[in-house]
């Protein structure tokens, strides 16, 4: 998962797109996580487990859970990987670049 994001984070520099993450892992986990798969995007720690409070208002119920959000902050997919991911992605880009030629 991390390095199709990171690949996703490198390919898409300059668009209007980022990757935001939250993990429950306890705090020394999380930083070795961060390090080791070279995380750079914006990721908040949600207190070491599922019941934290950002969780409970996404309604996450299990890890990963991913949201693609367009840039009006509407979750238009979910639980989407990989090609999925990529496509959803595209789609937004190319919705934004239509509007902005209107």
């Amino acid at each position: 998962m991390y390095p199709h994001e990171r690949s996703l984070v490198k390919r898409l520099e300059g668009k209007p797109f980022t990757i935001l993450g939250v993990n429950s892992d306890p705090k020394d986990r999380l930083r070795q996580v961060l390090k080791r798969e070279n995380i750079t995007w914006r990721s908040w720690w949600d207190g070491g487990d599922t019941s934290g409070p950002i969780s409970t208002k996404w309604n996450v119920q299990g890890w990963p859970t991913i949201y693609v959000v367009d840039h009006k902050g509407v979750i238009r997919y979910r639980d989407v990987r990989e090609k999925q991911m990529d496509d959803a992605v595209e789609v937004l880009l190319n919705e934004i670049s239509t509007e902005s030629t209107k």
